[in-house]
């Protein structure tokens, strides 16, 4: 086991009816004026806005709704959201909604403190991030992780580059989770939502061999709970246990915990990133299109790690690693087919990219082949247009 640092600051409201008491949690933080950020107008028409204003006014908290936020949110939007900020004199940034909408807060949030400085010269690191106001979030979407997470990510359409950025300043000050939020949610979203949070697990558990038992356990049991509850809550999503545990699974995927002891990677995620930025696709689309081709790259020079997730991750029942973790790859992908996800880029969209297509998303993954993706072996530009074309 490495050395590490665990530091997770965010203050966590879960359950029924949490959200009435967003304004005296906002209180509490010592902040009186709060812009309220969410993304479609489902947020309104389903009365939940109108719940949080009410809350916010009983505590005496002044606010101001900002909505418009896609999914890859964009520099531009969080620009805006900047200007609004800083008119309205806010003092914490409360975010309602799922990880587009908090990560587009957390922007407008280092944006407003710093209004000096470019976002984005903020976001590539040209500028220090020294000072931010406080980020707050109601979820509605299990996915993410925002929530609890020290990261954020903004896409840039001018340029094409979808970047994101780490830091302690992106931790919410509190998150309030109340699963019965995803009783309307569309089933693409839930679908998205599982692969992401499934994702950011394996991200982290794909890393050479360093003995982190506990960390195995706890990323193990991330992954059973997900997948298990996952069909749970898609042929029933009035299965509050189901859903409950699919939100928890959310936070706990990325809130540091399950890298404890070893680091992360996140190799996909930037091959996923790309093609996001590119032809804008759903984020956890973009990952179940991809992940077995990267795992069948490099699964030799992790042999053990793969065996070991096939056997205590999906029961796979063979002394032979090879066997196993090729059977766990398989296994994997036939649960995103299972739960209707794209397992090639043909099926997410992309039927036919050209050599050069092929070679700008590799190049966007590895930032022009300056940065080697993967811990488990060095994946260069070239590695990685191999990836995409075995995933066609």
């Amino acid at each position: 086991m490495q050395n590490f640092m665990y530091h997770t600051p965010t203050k966590v409201i879960f359950g029924k009816d949490t959200v009435d008491t967003v304004g005296e949690e906002v209180k509490k933080c010592g902040t009186g004026r709060a812009l309220i950020v969410y993304g479609s107008e489902r947020i309104r028409e389903s009365g939940l806005l109108a719940k949080v204003e009410k809350s916010l006014g009983r505590a005496g908290i002044a606010h101001e709704a900002f909505g418009g936020v896609k999914a890859n949110p964009t520099l531009a939007h969080a620009e805006e959201g900047v200007k609004r900020a800083i008119d309205f004199e806010a003092n914490i940034i409360l975010a309602v909604g799922g990880g587009s909408v908090i990560d587009t807060a957390k922007g407008i949030a280092h944006g407003a403190a710093n209004a000096g400085s470019s976002l984005w010269d903020i976001w590539t690191r040209k500028v220090p991030l020294e000072k931010s106001l406080r980020v707050a979030a109601i979820l509605t979407i299990p996915a993410a992780g925002s929530e609890m997470s020290d990261s954020a990510v903004l896409t840039n359409e001018a340029i094409g580059k979808k970047i994101g950025i780490n830091t302690e300043f992106n931790r919410c000050a509190f998150a309030i989770m109340d699963p019965t939020l995803a009783d309307t949610l569309p089933d693409w979203q839930l679908k998205n939502g599982i692969v992401d949070i499934m994702m950011h697990t394996l991200e982290r558990y794909f890393i050479p061999d360093i003995k982190c038992d506990l960390t195995d356990a706890i990323a193990e049991g991330v992954l059973r709970t997900v997948r298990d509850n996952g069909r749970l809550a898609l042929k029933d999503r009035s299965d509050y246990d189901a859903m409950a545990e699919i939100w928890w699974a959310s936070s706990i995927s990325h809130n540091n915990l399950t890298e404890s002891g070893r680091g992360k990677d996140f190799s996909v995620h930037k091959v996923g990133m790309a093609l996001s930025a590119k032809y804008d696709y759903t984020h956890g689309a973009t990952l179940s299109a991809v992940w077995a081709s990267w795992a069948r790259y490099l699964y030799k020079d992790a042999l053990h790690r793969f065996a070991l997730y096939a056997r205590r991750v999906w029961g796979i029942d063979t002394a032979d690693d090879r066997q196993a973790a090729i059977l766990g790859i398989d296994a994997t992908e036939n649960f995103f087919r299972e739960i209707g996800m794209p397992t090639s880029l043909h099926e997410l969209g992309l039927t036919d990219p050209s050599d050069e297509d092929i070679h700008a998303l590799a190049m966007h993954a590895t930032m022009d082949d300056t940065v080697k993706l993967s811990r488990i072996s060095p994946l260069t530009a070239a590695d990685i247009e191999k990836i995409y074309r075995a995933a066609l």
